[in-house]
Formats: structure tokens, sequence, C-alpha cells
């Protein structure tokens, strides 16, 4: 995996991630996800380090409440969704258009049906 930077608009949260854009990225058309236009890549926790700005995160549940989407304060912009993997692991969906110079152009979309879960 290589180690990428990303930031919310502001930049008053910014992280590293370690991430393999060459995998598919994941679109969800859950009522969320669709709304926002979030391209989400699933990494583990220990993936990310967040730089600056945790205190400047709020978070979003709805639905079954089991992730927490996290947005800036300042700037409305969603940065990842924090949750549980199916092993029951701390994870992270990044929103790839976060992460500072991604290509989306070069990404592969796998679609996943959110709205049925």
């Amino acid at each position: 995996m290589q180690p990428h930077t990303g930031a919310c608009h502001c930049k008053n949260v910014m992280y590293t991630v370690d991430v393999d854009l060459s995998q598919s990225v994941i679109e969800c058309n859950c009522s969320y996800c669709a709304m926002k236009g979030y391209l989400l890549a699933m990494v583990p926790a220990t993936a990310v380090t967040i730089i600056k700005g945790e205190d400047s995160l709020t978070t979003y549940r709805f639905n079954k409440e089991v992730i927490d989407h996290q947005f800036c304060t300042t700037c409305g912009i969603g940065v990842f969704g924090r949750g549980k993997g199916p092993d029951g692991s701390e994870s992270f969906a990044i929103n790839v258009r976060t992460i500072d110079d991604v290509d989306l152009n070069t990404l592969t979309r796998m679609a996943y049906d959110g709205k049925s879960v």
C-alpha cells in the first residue's frame, strides 16, 4: 500500500492513509452516500493517522447507527466513516475525493447496493 495525504476543504482536518488505489473503490447507492457523491476506500484503522483536526470532526449516524460518518464542522466535507469490519476490527471508509492528487478518472468503481442494506 502507498501512503497518501488527505484533508477536508478548509484543511482543518488532515490525515494520512495507507491505501492501494489500484483496487476498486466503493460507490454506494444508500441515501447518504448517493447524495454526497462518496467514493470510498475501506482500510483498517491502523492505516489511518489523523494529523490534525480530530477536534474539528463531528459525527452523523443514521439507519442502524453502526457507522460514524465524520465531517469537518467548519467546511462540512465528509472525510471518512468509522465503523467495524466484518471481523469486528475497527475500520475506516475513506472518502477518496478528499485524498490529495487523486485522478478520479483512473479509479475502478465497484457498485455497492447500500440502499438494500
